[in-house]
């Protein structure tokens, strides 16, 4: 089999001279997120089974604080740069800044968390780099025998999973989807191997000043992401009036609402309270799933979830094959009648 051409702009890289699995951790309003953790935990794993380090990457301005608490994450090393010009976000300055730390260090892979930041960050340091990244990575393992990481990720709508490798670029770069990993527990007693400090590399001009950034209000309602008890609606409420019912029973639970793309494509509920592989992945104790079918791309939204139970018409609804409890019926009768007896319980308690 002969050799694929390189493109003639990338220089040529040689793997044997990387080594090390980053982290990249992403800071927000002077705290550690905590799908960044999630990521230490599960880079913990390869970085051991690489027989290498695993090297957490910070940067931003007063930062300094943050560094021991990687330790007693799982982190070998830290590489941080604290800089004023790094106190705002910024996508194309991060990214340089990230990418020439990467080049003066050749990690072996590099992976960054599937925020919204990170989503945007991680393919800037890859064409810097001039190596391919893998988004919405699910998995993370490692061929022993030849000492390569593979990305794993399911593709669009599909059951099966793709297994990734990077032949011939270095670093291995992904973004890991939040929450399909757990976040490790914390030790105390762990510390940090080393602390370097980089100043900040020379840094382009990009032409554009970012001037001011202002959030968005967000809502009160409970992060999908942090929420014990779920209750998602999907089309076969009929309308976005059976929300209504989806919301009234979330509440007497005491948890908060989801739904399905297709809810969302109908206007039904805002994205960000969409679950599945286009939406959010969610680790609830209990997801209990209303006129939702259970296609793949939902299902896989809830494969962290403790307890799933289904509420359908269609008793061969495939949701039925991914729950612990169905019930079949029409959930017009079915969830008042639940909302009644959760109340009547509440009320003797």
């Amino acid at each position: 089999m002969s050799t694929p051409a390189i493109c003639p702009d990338w220089n040529p890289v040689n793997p044997a001279e990387h080594k090390n699995v980053w982290i990249y951790i992403e800071t927000d309003k002077g705290q550690i997120l905590e799908p960044s953790l999630q990521i230490l935990g599960k880079g913990r794993e390869v970085a051991d089974k690489l027989g290498s380090k695993l090297v957490a990457v910070i940067i931003g301005y007063k930062i300094e604080r943050l560094l021991e608490e990687l330790g007693k994450y799982g982190a070998d090393q830290v590489i941080y740069v604290d800089d004023e010009r790094l106190k705002t976000y910024y996508t194309p300055l991060y990214g340089e800044v990230l990418a020439q730390l990467a080049k003066k260090y050749k990690p072996e892979a590099f992976l960054v968390a599937g925020t919204m930041r990170g989503r945007e960050l991680a393919p800037y340091i890859a064409n810097h780099l001039r190596t391919g990244i893998t988004a919405d990575l699910t998995m993370i393992e490692v061929d022993e025998k030849n000492k390569e990481v593979i990305l794993v990720r399911p593709p669009f709508g599909a059951w099966q999973l793709a297994h990734i490798r990077t032949m011939r670029r270095r670093p291995v770069m992904g973004s890991v989807r939040p929450n399909v990993f757990p976040t490790p527990k914390k030790d105390e007693n762990r510390k940090l191997e080393s602390i370097i400090k980089e100043e900040a590399p020379e840094i382009h001009d990009f032409g554009i000043e970012l001037i001011d950034r202002v959030e968005i209000q967000k809502s009160e309602e409970m992060p999908l992401e942090k929420a014990e008890i779920i209750v998602s609606g999907g089309r076969g409420l009929g309308s976005k009036d059976g929300f209504e019912l989806v919301k009234e029973l979330a509440g007497v639970l005491g948890g908060t609402y989801a739904g399905s793309r297709k809810a969302v494509d109908l206007g039904w509920i805002p994205h960000e309270r969409q679950v599945g592989q286009t939406g959010k992945t969610v680790k609830p104790n209990l997801y209990i799933a209303v006129g939702i079918s259970g296609a793949a791309q939902h299902v896989f939204g809830i494969r962290e979830a403790k307890i799933v139970v289904a509420i359908n018409s269609d008793q061969y609804a495939p949701i039925f094959e991914n729950c612990d409890y169905g019930i079949v019926g029409d959930y017009k009768k079915i969830v008042p009648e639940l909302i009644k007896q959760l109340k009547e319980i509440k009320g003797k308690s």
